[in-house]
């Protein structure tokens, strides 16, 4: 169990993907490019790098793109086999393998923040 307090440290914001790719030699990893309405100083989008390992649901990771998706944004970066993850995407899959994204109604837009 965590408190109230401490659950309200994490950042939970919608996500546009704008480009996804299996991670070679493995079976299970995506690296996805996510748009969260980030810019840099010069007002440049700033996309995150999130690697995810959904692959065996997506045999096209580009059936992925254009997805709205939640994802928590505040986690500190990881590298997984030697790429940078920014995040970490909401999904949910049962025992029997029923699987989904969490993805908000349409016209929620990327950089929304969770309440």
């Amino acid at each position: 169990m965590i408190t109230y307090e401490q659950f309200k440290t994490i950042e939970i914001r919608a996500g546009r993907i704008i480009s996804a790719e299996r991670i070679p030699d493995t079976d299970k990893l995506l690296k996805l490019s996510v748009d969260f309405a980030e810019t840099d100083a010069a007002g440049n989008q700033k996309p995150r790098q999130i690697v995810s390992g959904i692959a065996q649901h997506f045999p096209d990771p580009a059936a992925l793109v254009g997805k709205t998706c939640m994802f928590v944004t505040n986690l500190e970066p990881r590298l997984i086999r030697g790429f940078e993850s920014q995040g970490m995407l909401f999904a949910l899959s049962t025992a029997d393998g029923a699987f989904s994204l969490l993805e908000p109604n349409a016209g929620i837009p990327p950089g929304t923040m969770a309440k």
